[in-house]
């Protein structure tokens, strides 16, 4: 999760109204403006003025560290980044919440000046299939279109989905020790759990160990009754962090129903 800040006092205006027609992005909360100086990866980057940024709607692999071995495509993820952003001024806009426990603003993340094409970072990187879809409910807005150009990514073997390893598979695949973010397939089954704590229900896989639980901003897909999208033997597409057997799902945008072939 991102553990957010709200930082309040940013105004929304649309930045481009001047000068051409309005895109989404222009209904955002508009940003600080940098010069990017430094790619951590294929989500994050740094400005000159030492601001570092997670890209918000999306996950790209993750290099190797000291402690863990690096996931496929991680180099490649983050030269596409640097091809595209390194050494541009940017500007931050920011669809929620602006800065996580460790001060990182949260923001999609534009080409603000004349040196190549104007860029949504976020949006190219999951154009590119450079990273997947990730959506957090505190940073959602426009996180539908993302996840639509990652299935459009996705179809056409761009980028990572052209490896094996990043193939989408059946949850009766996965081992329930498994953890970390997944994109998975499956078959709803029951309602095991109603509103506790932690989930608005959770609810099984057909055949699968793995249980999941949507969260209140995925809460319709608890609706499990017969003429629901929903319903009990629909399939479906969940993203979300998978740790000892349970699948949290926090948006629906991140729970896609999906034809009963697939």
């Amino acid at each position: 999760m991102h553990q957010p800040i709200k930082v309040s006092g940013l105004v929304a205006f649309s930045w481009l109204a001047a000068c051409g027609p309005a895109t989404p992005l222009d209904t955002l909360a508009q940003g600080e403006t940098g010069r990017v100086v430094r790619i951590i990866d294929g989500d994050a980057l740094v400005l000159d003025t030492g601001l570092s940024i997670r890209l918000v709607g999306i996950e790209a692999p993750v290099p190797e560290r000291r402690d863990r071995e690096g996931q496929p495509f991680a180099d490649n993820a983050k030269r596409m980044l640097e091809d595209m952003a390194l050494g541009r001024q940017v500007r931050l806009i920011y669809p929620g919440v602006t800065r996580d426990r460790y001060e990182r603003a949260l923001a999609y993340v534009r080409t603000d000046d004349g040196l190549g094409p104007e860029l949504w970072l976020n949006e190219e990187m999951v154009r590119l299939g450079g990273a997947r879809a990730r959506i957090y409910p505190d940073t959602s807005r426009l996180g539908d279109r993302l996840v639509e150009l990652e299935t459009q990514a996705r179809n056409r073997g761009k980028g990572l989905w052209a490896m094996s390893a990043w193939a989408i598979r059946d949850a009766d695949e996965f081992d329930p020790e498994a953890r970390g973010f997944h994109i998975l397939r499956g078959t709803l089954g029951a309602l095991e759990q109603t509103s506790n704590e932690d989930a608005h229900c959770t609810r099984n896989l057909a055949g699968s160990a793995i249980r999941v639980n949507f969260l209140s901003d995925a809460a319709a897909a608890c609706d499990f009754e017969s003429g629901s999208v929903w319903h009990v033997g629909a399939r479906v597409q969940l993203r979300g962090w998978l740790n000892q057997g349970q699948l949290e799902v926090s948006h629906l945008f991140n729970a896609e129903r999906l034809p009963a072939d697939q």
